[in-house]
């Protein structure tokens, strides 16, 4: 129990629609085609009913900020770093190009916990997309809020080591570098003014991160799309995804993938071989 439950089962309603327009600028960020049919990518869906919050009501971080009133989705949780931990996310059909949108969003649970760098609260939020009338994707979100980092706290994450990535014992493989032109791209898909994606001073000198972190869902709609690459498109049924450890922008990112059917490992991994991500899916 927390002084937060007042937020459990509160919920959200936004409208959208995946125009052409937004499915081309979607394309042309991940440099991919556009799709076949009308039937869009897995992943599209962290680009629709982005947060519309006034620019006035962004707190320093760039997030909405939060308060104890009723139209206050989220709890104000007065930890202020927030982070996107994790996702477990069923696909139950596709979105395709020029539906209409309806995302129901609930707060599921809240928890207080102490971790080794302080207190943590996470919160779950069931994320429920419809596209043209029918139920596609039901996501339920991690987020974790933390501490403010000491001011002479090392930047995260440590430089690279000598270590490398080894591709090795993984079926497919694909190397990226996720460029700060990128970031910013999918920051303006998402509508997410989190300035630790785009505004470097403020990344290193507040949040003490080396560089301009990669969004999470950003890796993750990269290893969707290296499933897509490896098993055809719209093909996964489930899809969980894991943070472990800031990706920085401009250095080298692998994104790996071994097994098959229900028992898809998938992964990424800097170049000195720390792991970013852990996810699995099923097909």
């Amino acid at each position: 129990m927390t002084e937060w439950n007042a937020w459990i089962g509160r919920e959200q309603r936004s409208g959208d629609r995946l125009d052409p327009s937004l499915a081309a600028r979607w394309c042309a960020t991940f440099d991919l085609p556009p799709p076949a049919g009308e039937a869009m990518p897995q992943g599209i869906h962290f680009c629709l009913c982005t947060p519309e919050a006034p620019t006035a009501q962004l707190g320093e971080d760039g997030h909405p900020r939060r308060d104890d009133s009723a139209a206050s989705f989220l709890p104000p949780v007065p930890l202020p770093r927030r982070m996107w931990a994790a996702s477990e996310i069923e696909f139950l059909g596709p979105i395709a190009v020029d539906a209409p949108v309806e995302r129901v969003s609930r707060v599921a649970t809240i928890a207080a916990k102490d971790g080794r760098s302080g207190p943590m609260t996470f919160v779950e939020v069931v994320h429920e997309t419809s596209a043209g009338g029918a139920l596609a994707v039901r996501e339920t979100q991690t987020l974790v809020y933390r501490e403010a980092a000491p001011a002479d706290a090392p930047l995260a994450p440590p430089p690279p080591g000598e270590g490398a990535f080894d591709p090795a014992g993984w079926d497919a493989h694909r190397l990226v570098h996720p460029d700060p032109r990128l970031l910013f791209r999918y920051s303006a898909l998402t509508f997410n003014t989190h300035r630790i994606h785009y505004d470097a001073p403020y990344a290193a000198e507040v949040e003490r991160y080396r560089g301009l972190v990669v969004h999470g869902p950003l890796t993750a709609s990269l290893l969707l799309q290296l499933a897509a690459r490896e098993l055809g498109d719209n093909v996964l049924k489930r899809f969980a995804f894991r943070g472990l450890s800031p990706a920085i922008a401009g250095e080298p990112l692998h994104l790996a993938m071994r097994g098959a059917g229900d028992a898809i490992e998938l992964a990424a991994f800097a170049g000195d071989g720390r792991q970013v991500t852990r996810a699995s899916a099923a097909a």
